[in-house]
């Protein structure tokens, strides 16, 4: 009787040894998870880049993609984000000075550019900013300059090139840049002005737009002071600014100031 006690009291003793064991290695080997808002011209990038990070490091990226302006936002409203990409480094700015970003990881890690996208069958030829001003350009797709800063962008360009008032009633706005994209793409609008990022991957026409006529889309980045995986975050931003990140930017045409 005293054998069978103390044999059942190994058994479980070894029992519960193992259950914490294996216990133990799943909290080792579980994988972090990051939530990383972006701006909707990173969206084919940002997803190659994630999947790149995922596959040397154990932590899980979840992306998050919208106007710049609009993640602000949220980013200002208490969002549980880790880490904002955002379309222009002015963004960042504004969420630093209201403390909102860990001091020390702000950084400007892509130029981009704009470009004129029409269908690969479109008619019109579309090949310069002066060609949207022709009578069977019906309508003309940018993202909304009050949030989007490609947005923005393209309303510099229009503006510079003199054009501005002519085209303000052809004009209809998407509420980010990849939304700009959709309305050329399902022919609801007749040509969309929208990122090089967004342009190069695409099965459509596109033209670039002369730097000149625009101020420099400089994009930041930064961990969001909330964060509760802050080292995590950090990584993230070291590889999209590192020599691999930036190979993949640069196959996506953003250029590095």
């Amino acid at each position: 009787m005293k054998r069978t006690v103390v044999t059942s009291l190994v058994v479980l003793a070894l029992l519960t040894t193992l259950a914490f064991a294996c216990a133990c290695r799943r909290t080792k080997n579980q994988t972090q998870e990051i939530t990383v808002a972006a701006a909707s011209d990173l969206t084919d990038a940002f997803e190659e880049i994630a999947h790149e990070f995922e596959a040397t490091n154990k932590i899980k990226v979840i992306l998050v993609f919208g106007s710049t302006g609009m993640l602000t936002r949220q980013i200002e409203n208490g969002a549980p984000m880790d880490l904002f990409a955002a379309a222009n480094i002015d963004y960042i700015n504004q969420l630093e000075q209201k403390g909102l970003i860990v001091p020390g990881t702000k950084a400007v890690y892509a130029r981009g550019r704009i470009a004129l996208w029409t269908t690969a069958g479109n008619p019109l030829k579309i090949e310069s900013v002066a060609d949207l001003t022709r009578a069977e350009v019906k309508r003309i797709a940018i993202a909304n300059p009050d949030h989007a800063p490609y947005g923005l962008a393209a309303q510099q360009a229009l503006q510079s090139a003199g054009i501005w008032d002519a085209v303000k009633p052809k004009l209809v706005y998407g509420d980010n840049i990849r939304q700009t994209l959709q309305y050329a793409e399902t022919g609801n609008v007749d040509v969309a002005i929208i990122s090089l990022s967004l342009s190069q991957p695409s099965n459509g026409h596109w033209t670039l737009v002369p730097e000149q006529l625009h101020q420099p889309i400089d994009q930041g980045l930064a961990v969001i002071k909330n964060t509760h995986n802050q080292a995590a975050a950090r990584a993230f931003a070291t590889f999209v600014n590192g020599p691999h990140g930036r190979q993949i930017l640069a196959k996506y045409g953003f250029a590095f100031p």
